[in-house]
């Protein structure tokens, strides 16, 4: 059977019999040169499959990078001494096939004697994740019990809505397909929280993550489907990455702001001719391009125009698309074939959410971290195992503490935490304002108060931490409503030297089944455009198909009603006969190692 695809250039596979296989240099690799346009997952794995699997010299590849560091989304640093930023975490599972495949051919930043998955492997081997807490109400007392408490309504709510059309939910939100109790539920909190959602973002892409991550049910409630790296994403996955590539002579250029890419489109070919940018000093790179000068093209960014504040000062909303957004702009212009991008970056009312990244410099607020956790933060261990989120918080606040310490810089005492709030223009609890309006300290305050420092000890202790706020006003706009139409393929119809990579793309497997907001959805368009522009013979691996496994079908089934065995409303007549038929079959003994009969 062949898995469907929207190209015929792409072949997809499953198992190990293509992914194991060393691709053959591909004809004509030599005569062709790339040009990456940002530095993010998406374009740094496009390089890498370019030299692992497509052959090509190091020395041709050119990165195109705005900032001064590379990474996109994937950073982490430190500031001034003040503390730590970061703008994310990143939740992993056991089946990211495309970028576990290639992690394992790159060393690792921590022990180059292993590979970066090897690394991640056992690092969760040794120390697996799990959340002894997920919410929280009332200044720290634990909410949760574990559980998704959907009861029979809501569980076979859900069930119906992942086998609605993907067709049906174009341009058509969550609460337009929800119900007001199932948007009520224990579920919905550990779910809006955990990817960030939102009640008016796409259902659509609400119901790929339901069936792509079908096979992770039961470990949502306590989090322990979950792997995270050792380190921050960007010690643990950027920089060997970015050695792995500097070891192959590829180039970097910082400072450049690429404005547009300039096409000659027929009815029967689109040839990407000019790269229209440039440099930080106002200095035009005009890039002249043949049909073997390939061009990778991050469009749209989730955190484009992020405004960061201090300790003392609110992080700026900058609201006016810029960057990769302009660039997506002028290059829709040109097909309709090339996407919509004011599907996504034209409303940053419901498109924004801000994080605050807390460092905690003495032992006196770490107590109160251990009680909810059950866990030490020191040590290097797992401390939240994820997002732990305050119920009852105006601004729906979550925060989570991963392994310490997360950078190599960070003293032993010093505890960093990453907080975030999905309602930045509600008022927070302890403070009356809106965290859009709220400097580090105040954002650290109304922390406190969730973690259950008491009222009186709240600003002392807060004196003892200092934290940088970043607002992003796009960082859901990969989950903004839309049509199937309004992300452009990875490669369009009839396209010859160009890619489009990362969120705002639209994979060529028939149909997408793959979820943006993940490095895996990065790295498997940077997969797709290598092999279809290269002609890497091998297969892309699809998407995990636990959807369609019978097996994690029953066991997400029990799992969503809490073991409670399913009420199914069929005459008895009937039901007596159903269980006569399955009587000694493979399929009572499912039925029964599910708890569904």
């Amino acid at each position: 059977m062949e898995i469907g695809t929207y190209d015929d250039r792409l072949k997809l596979s499953n198992g190990n019999y293509e992914s194991l296989v060393h691709a053959r240099k591909p004809k004509g690799i030599d005569d062709k040169k790339a040009y990456m346009i940002g530095t993010g997952i998406g374009p740094l794995s496009a390089a890498c499959f370019l030299i692992r699997d497509a052959h090509m010299d190091g020395s041709k590849i050119t990165f195109l990078e705005k900032l001064d560091l590379p990474g996109g989304s994937l950073d982490g640093a430190v500031q001034q001494n003040l503390g730590y930023v970061s703008r994310g975490g990143r939740e992993m599972g056991h089946h990211f096939e495309v970028l576990w495949g290639l992690f394992s051919s790159i060393p690792s930043e921590e022990d180059p004697s292993m590979s970066i998955l090897d690394n991640l492997y056992y690092t969760n081997l040794d120390d697996p994740n799990s959340s002894n807490c997920r919410i929280t109400e009332k200044q720290g007392r634990r909410y949760d019990n574990g559980k998704f408490n959907l009861g029979q309504k809501y569980a076979k709510e859900l069930s119906e809505f992942i086998l609605m059309k993907d067709e049906d939910l174009q341009d058509k939100s969550i609460e337009e397909i929800f119900s007001d109790g199932l948007r009520k539920t224990d579920f919905w909190i550990y779910w809006r929280t955990m990817f960030a959602f939102e009640d008016w973002h796409s259902a659509l892409e609400m119901k790929l993550y339901l069936n792509r991550f079908i096979h992770h049910t039961g470990g949502l409630p306590n989090l322990s489907a979950l792997q995270f790296t050792r380190h921050d994403q960007y010690i643990s996955i950027v920089k060997p990455m970015i050695k792995y590539l500097e070891d192959h002579d590829v180039k970097f250029k910082y400072g450049v702001t690429v404005e547009n890419v300039e096409f000659d489109i027929t009815d029967s070919k689109k040839v990407a001719k000019k790269i229209v940018a440039k440099e930080k000093n106002g200095k035009s790179l005009n890039i002249d391009l043949t049909e073997n000068d390939l061009v990778f093209i991050t469009n749209g960014s989730m955190t484009e125009g992020s405004g960061y504040g201090t300790d003392t000062e609110p992080a700026p909303f900058n609201k006016e698309p810029s960057g990769c957004w302009k660039l997506w702009r002028n290059i829709a212009k040109q097909s309709d074939d090339f996407g919509n991008p004011d599907k996504f970056c034209t409303d940053t009312e419901q498109s924004n959410w801000e994080s605050c990244t807390v460092t905690c410099h003495d032992e006196r607020v770490p107590k109160y971290i251990e009680k909810i956790t059950k866990r030490s933060p020191y040590g290097g261990h797992v401390v939240t195992g994820g997002i732990v989120t305050a119920k009852d918080s105006g601004w729906l606040m979550s925060w989570t503490i991963n392994r310490q310490g997360q950078y190599y810089e960070q003293p032993e005492k010093d505890v960093a935490v990453w907080v975030y709030g999905l309602f930045t223009d509600k008022n927070g609890n302890y403070i009356q304002k809106p965290m859009r309006d709220c400097s580090g300290k105040e954002i650290t305050k109304e922390w406190l108060y969730h973690i259950g420092v008491p009222v009186n000890e709240i600003d002392e202790l807060a004196e003892s931490c200092t934290a940088i706020p970043v607002m992003m006003p796009f960082i859901t706009s990969q989950f903004m409503k839309r049509s199937l139409k309004d992300r452009p393929f990875v490669v369009p119809k009839n396209a010859v030297n160009f890619a489009f990579l990362g969120q705002f793309a639209e994979t060529l497997d028939k149909p997408g089944r793959d979820t943006v907001f993940t490095i895996e959805y990065s790295g498997r368009t940077a997969m797709e455009a290598v092999y279809v522009l290269c002609g890497v013979e091998k297969g892309v691996p699809e998407v995990y198909a636990s959807r369609y496994d019978i097996r994690y079908l029953l066991s997400a089934a029990s799992a969503l009603l809490d073991g409670e065995k399913p009420e199914v409303k069929i005459p008895k007549i009937a039901k007596r006969k159903v269980k006569k038929l399955i009587k000694n079959t493979d399929i009572e003994d499912m039925l029964k190692e599910n708890n569904i009969i």
